[in-house]
């Protein structure tokens, strides 16, 4: 059984006097994150939530307002935290040439970090009954202050199916933005595992920026996603943010923090909308393949000089993890592979040739057996063989290079 994750929101209308109650605490959880981050940081990054409770929960009770679960619960966002960014430190390593001109890679880890982790922002994480819960038949919420609980309206426009099936509501997060209030509560669900022993569907997928992706299945069809309005679009992003910048002045900053947002905002869409996509078209029971671009450097000379940077800042892990999740809750799967040589096998013959690949033209010819395809396509037929490779037993299946024929 496979648990999927999901994060509905919800928008709080709090009249004036609760709006200040959720500041104040917000406010208040925001001071102990602060204090328990800096204590973490000062006791060798110890992260076990029972060490932290054990040494700081009286303390943090006796000075502040908040009850139990809510300094227990202050504990353990401080802990994901550092977490999360020790993971992003290990997918990150240090690289350097040495005298011997060779790169070298040095795993990173908290004690790279020069100053405690802060808590910018006023949050609370709420635990499901203990500081909210729903009443009145689900028309109001119930959520805990400084003080005693009060009840407000909401309104859950766009997830009202998930009070209706059979998902599980978890912790939430009270959110401030922009004078609004909002409740992000995580759900779960448990659905059956994807069944590799069925003879699943496989899709090979290439991504990029020319064509956001390039399917090839295991019935040999092939499917290409045209990235042409997205790099057009991306190129105005740049010009307004490149006029912006030259008038450094404090409007212009705050236009460029705000058209940030908005290309983050549209970036997500398109990711969402294209994973959306690819489980509609293949469906259930099916095994996508995607290389893994951890640490991958593109090739930027077929591009436009003034893109060649897209390819570094276009969230291709963003739709990886959408397609993940969309995928595991039609009960198929996405699996990642090496993706060296990916580009430069020739599936009829097996060599193995980089000179073979003609970005000009952005097509593949195999100068010893002159099979010739678009060059996106070649890419999505070697991912599709490595997630046969993988169904057959091969744990890490990978390209060998081969410089005859195979």
């Amino acid at each position: 059984m496979t648990k999927l994750g999901r994060t509905i929101k919800l928008r709080l209308y709090p009249d004036t006097n609760q709006a200040d109650q959720f500041l104040a605490m917000s406010h208040e959880y925001q001071r102990l994150a602060n204090l328990v981050s800096q204590w973490i940081f000062d006791h060798e990054f110890q992260l076990s939530w029972l060490k932290i409770n054990h040494h700081l929960y009286k303390i943090l009770r006796q000075g502040s307002p908040l009850n139990s679960q809510m300094v227990q619960s202050v504990f353990r966002t401080v802990v994901a935290r550092y977490k999360t960014v020790q993971e992003q430190m290990k997918q990150h390593p240090y690289r350097y040439e040495n005298e011997e001109n060779k790169w070298i890679q040095v795993s990173k880890d908290l004690s790279w970090l020069v100053k405690p982790i802060q808590f910018h922002r006023p949050q609370a994480d709420l635990v499901r009954q203990s500081n909210y819960s729903f009443v009145d038949k689900i028309r109001q919420i119930s959520i805990t202050t400084l003080g005693k609980r009060t009840k407000l309206g909401f309104t859950d426009k766009g997830f009202e199916k998930y009070f209706t099936g059979n998902w599980k509501l978890g912790t939430a997060k009270l959110v401030h933005n922009q004078g609004k209030w909002f409740l992000h509560i995580g759900i779960t669900k448990g659905v059956p595992d994807f069944d590799q022993q069925g003879k699943p569907q496989i899709v090979g997928i290439d991504r990029g920026l020319r064509f956001l992706a390039t399917t090839f299945d295991s019935e040999k069809r092939t499917l290409f996603f045209d990235g042409q309005k997205i790099l057009r679009k991306r190129k105005k992003f740049l010009e307004t943010r490149r006029q912006l910048q030259s008038k450094g002045t404090r409007s212009a900053k705050k236009k460029l923090k705000q058209l940030a947002q908005r290309e983050n905002r549209w970036m997500t869409d398109v990711n969402h909308r294209l994973a959306k996509t690819l489980v509609v078209i293949y469906g259930s029971h099916t095994l996508f393949v995607l290389e893994d671009l951890t640490n991958v450097t593109f090739n930027t000379d077929d591009l436009p000089k003034a893109l060649r940077n897209s390819h570094r800042s276009w969230s291709f892990f963003q739709l990886e993890s959408f397609l993940t999740y969309k995928a595991q809750a039609i009960q198929s799967a996405v699996l990642k592979v090496s993706p060296a040589f990916t580009s430069q096998r020739c599936p009829k013959c097996g060599l193995v040739e980089k000179t073979n690949r003609h970005h000009e033209t952005h097509e593949y010819w195999c100068q010893q057996c002159q099979y010739r395809c678009n060059d996106d396509r070649l890419g999505a037929i070697n991912i599709e063989m490595l997630g046969r490779d993988w169904l057959s037993g091969i744990k890490h299946p990978k390209i060998k290079k081969l410089t005859t024929a195979g």
